[in-house]
């Protein structure tokens, strides 16, 4: 360790955290949310009676969960913007930018797997709840979102958490689109100054130090859920 710089870390700080780590955040944040709610309706899809949209959401969830999350990446950032023009009917690509390019690569990509996460909860809740929703006389819809839905929110909290982590480690993929995430800040940092070791040494501490609070939270939701139940 005498050959390791500790200063090149400490004067980092500022901008690994203000800058690249808020991104991070920022990203994980919106593609969850993003995540949960279209995830949620192609969970609601795939168990749907009807056929067709059974057959979309189960294909489209089929076909994404098959696909690696960098090839998705690149896929989006550089055929969005053709399909934008395509779309309002220009004859350029529109600039839709990195951070857009990545926050629907995320949503849409994060959806599936919170659809099968969600489709679980669903049918975590018993048959019985459903048709108590049906006797006070509301339908499919209404059922879902004031009996159902509740339920299974509460059940795949540690699931979707857990979930939510590993978007956490994956938003460093945007890092090959040489965006400025908490990877991509440090990345600079360490070709400026020569220092490789220290700074993905330090990101890897950062990343393990979260994800491990995190994984406790998980723990500690499973608990009180099984209090619950």
């Amino acid at each position: 360790m005498e050959g390791f710089d500790f200063d090149v870390i400490q004067r980092s700080l500022k901008y690994l955290f203000f800058t690249g780590m808020t991104f991070t955040l920022q990203l994980t944040g919106l593609a969850m949310a993003g995540g949960i709610v279209f995830g949620t309706l192609l969970a609601m899809a795939r168990l749907s009676k009807l056929k067709v949209l059974n057959v979309v959401a189960g294909g489209y969830v089929n076909l994404i969960r098959s696909i690696p999350l960098v090839l998705v990446i690149f896929w989006f950032y550089f055929l969005v913007p053709y399909i934008g023009a395509w779309v309002i009917g220009s004859d350029t690509p529109v600039r839709v930018g990195p951070f857009a390019s990545s926050l629907i690569t995320f949503v849409l990509f994060e959806a599936a797997y919170y659809c099968e996460i969600m489709r679980a909860g669903i049918q975590s809740v018993a048959r019985g709840q459903v048709w108590s929703g049906y006797a006070l006389g509301m339908n499919y819809w209404q059922t879902m979102s004031n009996v159902v839905l509740p339920q299974a929110f509460r059940n795949m909290i540690p699931v979707l958490l857990t979930q939510t982590i590993v978007l956490f480690q994956d938003v460093s993929l945007v890092y090959v689109l040489s965006i400025t995430d908490f990877v991509g800040a440090a990345s600079k940092i360490a070709q400026r100054d020569g220092r490789l070791v220290e700074m993905y040494s330090f990101v890897a501490l950062v990343y393990f130090a979260i994800c491990l609070s995190l994984s406790y939270l998980v723990k500690y939701l499973n608990k009180r859920v099984a209090i619950v139940r």
